[in-house]
């Protein structure tokens, strides 16, 4: 059970590191982009977030783990709406229902 939520967390962590790095990304250089904080806050849950998933990768089968990170890519999608009004269409909606309906065939009866 603590492996899933390792899993969990680390799904968690990932998302908010990309949100940091889509906050950091508004600079003019490479240089300057690297250098806000939000874009180093960004890089350090990404490598919490590499952390946890190793270590939820002791007890979960990589055929298990690896999938269910794609969850992250619903969440960034929604959240990225509602923070900086990107597009969430029908196609983009059409991708989160299938994302979505693939990690629950992957848990289904499991």
């Amino acid at each position: 059970m603590i492996h899933y939520l390792l899993l969990a967390l680390g799904i968690a962590l990932g998302v908010i590191g990309q949100l940091l790095l889509k906050s950091g990304a508004d600079s003019a250089g490479i240089v300057e982009q690297f250098l806000r904080l939000p874009t180093i806050a960004g890089l350090g849950f990404y490598g919490l977030a590499a952390i946890c998933y190793t270590l939820a990768l002791r007890a979960i089968p990589l055929s298990v783990a690896y999938p269910s990170v794609s969850a992250s890519y619903v969440i960034v999608v929604v959240v990225a709406h509602l923070m900086w009004k990107e597009p969430l269409g029908l196609q983009q909606l059409a991708a989160v229902a299938l994302i979505s309906g693939g990690i629950g065939l992957l848990y289904w009866k499991a």
